[in-house]
């Protein structure tokens, strides 16, 4: 699994942009939108896949096999590598390497782990809880060791800004460092300074999440950059959109008993046949077959 594995891809994408931009894709066809938009990798959000695959909160109700399915959905409408969100790995040690392997097989290219309880919580709500300082170095330890692609990424989470302070979420990153982390993934700091504090205690990269209606102010890519963060996500930002354009689609067609006065806010058959490569199937199928009667 050498030189273009997906995480192999991944690390090209850190070192050709930085900060590299992640943004969240809920389904294959929004990595489709988000790959045309330019971007060279993209989050893949456990929130994102409970509300929008399975309809529930993001309290650690799907299972890795959940998620598994999406990445391999995700992972075969797209060449750019995945960051995808393992919480807390689904387990204790054996649970976390197999995680690991099975991200790597069904495409991802890395995974972040985090120091929540079990039961977790989104990162920018109250009444989060960590576990001991150890117990996450041990998580992040079996990560590493359960890799078969030295070229996956590991990324490891720390929650305990909110929750314990600066002191103690510093001193978890550098355990995590410790036990073989790739990068940091530094959750609800409110402050450049917070940053550079992560970034000058460590060796390994450090991640910013600007999630939205969160802890977190909308940091410009360029003020991220300039204090050193080596990669931002934005998880849930298309799918907000989406949702909102989508509930107003539907209120319309209710109320109105007629879809003719939002079609112009609507992406045309064209435009979607256009993402999908719609034609190049065509084209593929008269080459296979001569010319036969389009449908």
């Amino acid at each position: 699994m050498s030189h273009h594995s997906a995480g192999a891809r991944l690390r090209e994408a850190m070192v050709a942009e930085r900060p590299l931009q992640l943004p969240g894709v809920i389904n294959a066809y929004a990595a489709m939108q988000a790959e045309r938009a330019g971007f060279r990798s993209l989050y893949v959000s456990g929130a994102g896949i409970a509300n929008a695959s399975y309809g529930l909160p993001d309290l650690g109700m799907t299972s890795l096999d959940n998620v598994c399915e999406d990445i391999r959905r995700i992972s075969g409408a797209t060449q750019l590598p995945l960051l995808v969100d393992a919480d807390t790995g689904w387990g204790a040690v054996f649970n976390i390497q197999r995680t690991v392997k099975e991200f790597i097989r069904a495409g991802a290219a890395a995974c972040h782990i985090e120091d929540q309880v079990q039961a977790k919580r989104c990162g920018h709500r109250p009444g989060k809880a960590v576990v001991a300082k150890e117990d996450f170095a041990d998580r992040i330890k079996a990560a590493v060791d359960g890799r078969n692609d030295p070229d996956f990424v590991i990324v490891a989470r720390t929650d305990a800004l909110a929750v314990e302070g600066i002191d103690s979420a510093i001193e978890r990153a550098v355990l995590a460092q410790n036990a073989g982390a790739d990068v940091i993934f530094a959750e609800a700091c409110t402050t450049l300074p917070e940053y550079q504090r992560f970034i000058s205690a460590l060796k390994i990269p450090v991640l910013a999440n600007l999630t939205e209606f969160g802890k977190t102010p909308y940091f410009t890519a360029d003020e991220l950059g300039s204090i050193g963060i080596a990669m931002i996500i934005y998880p849930l930002s298309a799918f907000r959109a989406m949702a909102k354009a989508a509930e107003g689609i539907y209120a319309e067609i209710r109320q109105q008993r007629t879809q003719k006065e939002v079609v112009e806010r609507m992406q045309t058959r064209m435009e979607l046949y256009d993402v999908l490569g719609y034609h190049a199937y065509e084209r593929k199928i008269d080459t296979l077959f001569g010319k036969g009667e389009g449908g």
